[in-house]
Parts: C-alpha cells; structure tokens; sequence
C-alpha cells in the first residue's frame, strides 16, 4: 500500500497560499466558462468598465483596471477591430478619442456575464448569501490594502 502525498499543513494555513489556490481554480473554470465566445479576462474587463461608463477614454480605462498605457492600445484596437467597441473623437477635446459599446459588444458582454454568473453559483454553491457578501468584502478590503501601498 502506498503512502497518500503528504499534506500542506504549513502552506494551508497561510492566506497568500489559500487565496492562490482558489484563484487557480476560478481562473481554469473561468476559461472553460468562456471557452467559444472569443474573448479574453481582460478585454472582458475593458467591455464592463466601458458599458458602465459610456464616453470614458481609454487612459481612464486602464487605471482603473491596472493596465498599463502601452498595453492598453492593442488590447482597444482589438476589441474595435471585432466590432465590440467603439472609438470616437471627443467633442470635448478633439485630441482624444472617446469609448462607447457595440450592440455586438452589448450582446457579447451579456453573454459572458450570463455564463460568469453560472459559473460563480456552481464553485460558491455552498455559500450562503451573506458568506458571499462577506467573501467579496473581506478580498475588497485587501485590495485596498494594496491600493494604499503603491
């Protein structure tokens, strides 16, 4: 009979490793998740900011979101180049250019949304409404933290 593989006990008890772990997990379900609707995390991310915030430039999307500026302009051509976002030229300054949605983008972000929340529910199916509420206040209040630190 073969030993089982020892455990983590020293890693287990620490938050860092507990947080990485979970995180592995919703990224693979996640992908799986998206699997065929052709998008990325990230662009995903730009679809959100830029449906809450219709006219917002893409600088502003990029703080907000942690991207950096360089990276930022691929990442914006590609979602124009699908056909999800829009770029026009501000009214305000005519140097800069404005973001708005698709109604391909629309659709697509309702899509993936739609999916997303499936697949929280099924790895959170044994939380509790207000575990949940406290879960997703307890990571906001370490990224704060972090927020602080730069």
């Amino acid at each position: 009979m073969t030993e089982p593989y020892p455990q983590a006990r020293t890693l287990g008890r620490l938050v860092g490793y507990r947080l990485r772990r979970a995180s592995a997990v919703f990224a693979t379900d996640f992908a799986i998740t998206l699997d065929g609707t052709g998008i990325r995390q990230i662009p995903l991310g730009i679809l959100s900011v830029v449906a809450d915030n219709p006219g917002i430039n893409q600088g502003a999307v990029g703080r907000l979101l942690g991207i950096k500026r360089a990276n930022m302009v691929p990442l914006i051509n590609e979602l124009i180049e699908n056909g999800l976002i829009l770029r026009e030229t501000d009214p305000a300054d005519r140097r800069a250019f404005t973001l708005t949605m698709s109604s391909e983008g629309a659709a697509m972000l309702d899509d993936c949304l739609y999916r997303i929340e499936e697949h929280e529910e099924r790895l959170l199916a044994g939380f509790t409404k207000a575990e949940k509420a406290m879960l997703i206040d307890l990571l906001e209040r370490i990224e704060q933290r972090g927020a602080t630190a730069d």
